[in-house]
């Protein structure tokens, strides 16, 4: 489930000051995509994402949303732009004070112009969405890990986002609760249409979910492979990719999920 171009990232190099973390970035995330940013700790993931979201310039590079050149056009209208992103965040960033019916009302509240009686309506469907009907009124601490991660990936769907950015959405799951989240990364994409960028280093879940792919390189500072992570297993010639989609071990090149 792929379509044209959605974000085409070119000759991008990322960093704080005169420190170059990353350089010469180029890839495309196509519609429809789910589309893994990957990479050994420390090789800049969350950067990327950073300024893919617009919370960081780069140093130097584009990119475009469609035929927008996002860090050149004007503020406001790059500020509109983010409104249409869903962005899933690595702890998900619930307000505790509040109930989940009121975390995911926030978004509507304040960029819409509705009634609060079809905003209530909106919470409801996108609590459906995730598998928590019934949780209105609960507040955050009295809900399991993997149930935040679903009530924050319903407030990501609240504005009905054209991409969806997910830091790290397994970090702090047990392995069933992170396959469960997978499935649902699966079905909100099929079931919606919304292309996915995630960044993670969980191996089980770049398989199961991932079609699309860049590996930044943490020792040479550059991206050196693209693609579909199942293809890059058995065709890539790069010891790094290799290493880390292996884990080190060499011969496995079969999906054990």
């Amino acid at each position: 489930m792929t379509g044209e171009p959605l974000i085409i990232v070119k000759n991008l190099d990322m960093g704080y000051g005169d420190f170059v973390l990353m350089r010469d970035l180029s890839f495309t995330v196509n519609r429809g995509d789910i589309f893994i940013i990957m990479g050994a700790s420390g090789c800049g993931k969350s950067t990327l994402l950073k300024i893919l979201i617009g919370l960081k310039q780069p140093l130097h590079g584009e990119v475009l949303y469609g035929d927008t050149n996002f860090w050149e056009t004007d503020p406001l209208e790059r500020e509109q732009m983010m409104h249409r992103f869903g962005i899933l965040y690595q702890y998900g960033a619930l307000w505790s004070s509040m109930t989940l019916e009121e975390n995911i009302a926030l978004p509507l509240q304040r960029y819409t112009k509705l009634e609060e009686a079809k905003i209530k309506e909106i919470v409801s469907l996108k609590l459906s969405l995730v598998g928590l009907s019934g949780f209105e009124d609960y507040y955050p601490a009295e809900i399991s890990g993997g149930m935040k991660k679903r009530a924050a990936l319903a407030r990501a769907i609240a504005l009905d986002p054209n991409v969806l950015f997910f830091d790290e959405p397994s970090a702090g799951l047990d392995p069933i609760s992170a396959r469960l989240l997978d499935d649902l990364i699966l079905e909100l994409r099929d079931s919606l249409g919304t292309t996915i960028v995630i960044v993670t280093h969980e191996l089980a879940s770049i398989f199961a979910v991932g079609n699309n792919s860049v590996f930044l390189d943490v020792d040479l500072k550059t991206m050196t492979a693209s693609g579909d992570p199942k293809r890059l297993l058995a065709e890539s010639r790069e010891d790094t990719v290799r290493r880390f989609l292996t884990r080190g071990e060499e011969g496995i090149g079969e999906e054990k999920r």
